[in-house]
């Protein structure tokens, strides 16, 4: 049978599981109507939000897939390419867009939830979660059924005699170019997302919490509605469209250095194998996530990553047997399946470390908090920088690992093929990974409703208790995405120069560190992340800074506010967030999509070399240091908040939201936003590989 049915039958799978999750949480009881008219407020903003999102994101669209239907008149890349483009967009959005419908359905069904218990406040957010998981990977895995099967036909229709080896490579080549359209579509949904959700929540932050000392989702805020928004349009539609794109990009780059290391059919048949399998993983690995009443934080991590840890396991032992069936004999592929394997686990393991308020390192930001808000965002600064150490370590073993065991020392595609297959191995159990993280919002959104609806205290302590792991999980995800980024990342950059031998087999590549446009390259590669951080960031001060000011405004003017007795303008601050973070995201995302672009026209191929491996290099650990620091100083202040320090409204307390409104945008618009940044630039440049080749200066 057709390695490529069981991925059809994956795709169905996952796809009829998220169904039924979402038909779990529907059936579940919404609460009062006081909690159902504000989860529909919420929902209103968000739809109204991505409506906006998608008609600016589409005009990009058109234009980019004008751009490259004039490139394949040309002949410089094939007639496929602009339709692959806009389905790898169309889907990538669907799947934050399902995630989001789905998680502001939950919010209220979890407060709900957990008026009852803990354990089913649990359910009802983790299954909403699932949704996005599965709905993900089922549509990641739908894509590439779809495109693998329809090119199939096409070459074989157009030329029946053509060998089997040129066949896949041309269909692997197609399929390489619809992850320029995930990625594209990622970066706008995550940085437009992220100025969204970071500029409602560090204005709401700072006038509320900081000046007006009231607690954090009280009605009264202005800025309340807004920050529950922005929790699902960029945490929840920017996560989904962010993991599709490493996802889809990690499996057909290395079915495309599968064709380059002479596997064939059978290679390019491995990375999607596992990741049919790694669907039911996933699945088996759901019916273990449960916890009982007054579950501490350890007790609560423990019930997700027993989950997660089974559906590794199943994966780690179904991957022996998909490398036997199809590649009997280079038993070294699954050592790199297992590598990759381990190493998002332990990833996962030193983030959580890092940010998690149950062990030293966020304990001890903690307690700078006593002496002001300046030693609490030094403390966070090194914190993140120190965190990197081990997830550099980390993946440099693993890309060791994969390539000498693939095969590296004697076949260096081969090697190539074991450093790709260990990326697809830290993804393959994507649908609980991303299930455990997604579900952190949805908490988040939940405890604002107790807050806003006056709920008994009780529920907000279990809401506080699942968001707090929310935290953690998130962390935990941003870093085992952004580790899968730099795995990916070097497969495409074998990809890029894969595809431009395959263009011209006799352009002279020489990426010697002392070739000047190498170097460079290797320089505005380098910059590339601090630049896109800088805009990123910039945008949400930018954004925030309006939202502060409305805020204060209605403070001022609405009379009977702070007392509760006349309602705030939540809509305003929506628009205006929603407005901001339209205009603010276009500076980053075109960044993004033309410098490799405009180095190739000006360096050549081997300029983009170096930027690829410049931007992955630091990008990877600028990533790290953003994402944990921003991740701890906001579990700092939770467990400020829990009682420690002198607990909410006390000195400590306030430096400490201080730093958690510096880390805001670090860990939520920033750091997530750089792994695109890291996977475009090679999409990018691998999709443009024909122009630069036939126009370039040096």
């Amino acid at each position: 049978m057709d390695t490529m049915v069981f991925v059809a039958l994956g795709s169905l799978a996952a796809l009829i599981f998220a169904a039924v999750m979402f038909l779990r949480v529907k059936r579940q009881p919404e609460g009062s109507a006081e909690m159902a008219r504000i989860s529909g407020a919420i929902r209103k903003g968000a739809n109204a939000y991505l409506k906006r999102q998608y008609l600016g994101v589409g005009i990009f669209f058109l234009i980019v897939f004008v751009l490259l239907l004039v490139m394949a008149f040309f002949g410089l890349l094939s007639f496929f390419t602009p339709f692959a483009f806009v389905t790898g967009g169309f889907f990538s959005g669907l799947a934050g867009f399902i995630g989001m419908r789905t998680a502001t359905m939950a919010n209220a069904r979890t407060a709900n939830g957990a008026s009852h218990s803990l354990n089913r406040g649990l359910k009802v957010a983790f299954s909403a979660g699932s949704v996005m998981g599965f709905t993900v990977v089922g549509l990641g895995l739908l894509d590439l059924s779809f495109w693998y099967f329809f090119l199939r036909f096409w070459y074989t229709t157009v030329d029946p005699a053509a060998t089997q080896e040129a066949l896949i490579q041309n269909i692997t080549t197609n399929m390489l170019t619809f992850g320029m359209g995930a990625s594209s579509m990622a970066l706008f949904a995550r940085v437009g997302g992220g100025i969204f959700t970071k500029a409602a929540d560090v204005g709401a932050d700072l006038v509320g919490k900081v000046e007006a000392g009231i607690p954090e989702d009280d009605p009264r805020n202005p800025a309340v509605i807004a920050d529950n928004v922005g929790d699902n349009v960029g945490d929840v539609a920017g996560m989904g469209a962010d993991l599709y794109e490493s996802y889809v990009g990690s499996i057909v780059s290395t079915s495309t250095l599968a064709v380059a290391a002479g596997f064939g059919m059978q290679g390019v048949g491995v990375p999607m194998l596992l990741a049919a399998l790694g669907v039911l993983a996933s699945i088996l690995g759901t019916f273990f996530v449960r916890t009982k009443e007054g579950a501490s934080q350890k007790n609560l991590l423990r019930a997700l990553r027993t989950g997660t840890y089974f559906s590794a396991a199943v994966i780690a032992i179904a991957a022996f047997f998909a490398v036997e069936w199809l590649l009997p004999g280079h038993r070294g592929v699954y050592v790199a399946i297992l590598s990759g394997l381990i190493a998002g686990v332990a990833i996962g393991a030193i983030t959580e470390y890092f940010t998690s308020d149950s062990y030293g390192p966020t304990r001890r930001l903690s307690a700078s908090s006593e002496t002001g808000a300046a030693t609490v965002i030094i403390s966070g600064l090194s914190l993140g920088m120190l965190s990197t150490v081990a997830p550099v370590v980390i993946v440099g073993v693993s890309v060791l690992v994969s390539y000498f065991c693939s095969g590296g020392a004697t076949d260096f595609n081969m090697g190539l093929y074991g450093v790709g297959v260990s990326a697809v191995g830290m993804l393959s159990t994507l649908g609980i990974t991303l299930a455990t993280d997604a579900y952190g919002p949805i908490a988040d959104n939940a405890g604002g409703i107790a807050e806003m609806t006056h709920m008994d205290p009780q529920v907000r302590q279990r809401t506080d208790a699942l968001d707090s792991l929310g935290n953690t999980t998130a962390a935990t995800g941003k870093g085992f995405a952004i580790g899968s980024a730099a795995l990916t990342a070097l497969a495409l950059i074998a990809s890029y120069i894969d595809k431009v031998q395959t263009i011209d087999p006799d352009f002279a590549l020489n990426l010697s560190i002392t070739n000047p446009p190498v170097l460079i390259g290797l320089f505005i590669g380098g910059m590339l992340p601090f630049l896109f951080a800088a805009l990123t960031m910039n945008a949400v001060g930018k954004a925030a800074q309006s939202i502060v000011l409305e805020v204060r405004r209605q403070f001022r003017s609405v009379r009977g506010l702070m007392e509760g007795t006349a309602e705030p303008d939540y809509a305003a601050c929506v628009d205006m967030c929603a407005k901001s973070a339209q205009k603010l995201m276009l500076a980053p995302a075109l960044i993004a999509v033309i410098t490799p672009i405009v180095v190739g026209l000006l360096l050549g191929v081997n300029g983009v070399a170096g930027l690829l491996a410049g931007t992955t290099v630091t990008g990877f650990v600028l990533a790290v240091m953003m994402a944990n620091s921003g991740g701890a100083w906001d579990n700092a202040k939770k467990y400020i908040e829990s009682g420690a320090y002198g607990g909410k409204g006390s000195d400590e307390h306030k430096a400490a939201v201080v730093g958690d409104t510096v880390g805001d945008p670090f860990k939520d618009t920033s750091g997530p936003s750089i792994n695109i940044l890291i996977k475009l630039t090679s999409m990018v440049s691998i999709v443009f590989a024909g122009l630069v080749i036939a126009v370039h200066l040096l």
